[in-house]
């Protein structure tokens, strides 16, 4: 197995269920409002976002005929992955500083 698709694997539980995004956006939010970063506002927007755009995925509003090759997502699981991973660092860092 890649590397990458042990690194994204976690993410396609998005795809069955999309609205399960809603929680790492909440989660950015939490974060957000205890560090004041924007960063981790940025990241609650992008997950926020992408829980709409996986939802209309989902529902077929937003692909016409066969959605099972997803090519969008070589794009959008990385962006995802590293507006988190800044998100969270940033926030951590600034929620330790007084």
């Amino acid at each position: 197995m890649s590397l990458a698709a042990l690194v994204y694997r976690p993410l396609t539980i998005f795809i069955a269920y999309p609205l399960l995004a809603l929680v790492p956006a909440a989660l950015f939010v939490v974060l957000y409002r205890a560090s004041g970063r924007k960063v981790a506002a940025a990241a609650a927007a992008l997950w926020l976002l992408y829980t709409v755009y996986e939802y209309g995925m989902h529902r077929r509003w937003l692909c016409t005929g066969e959605c099972n090759i997803r090519v969008d997502l070589l794009l959008l699981y990385p962006v995802l992955w590293i507006i988190s991973i800044v998100a969270l660092i940033v926030a951590i860092r600034g929620r330790r500083k007084p």
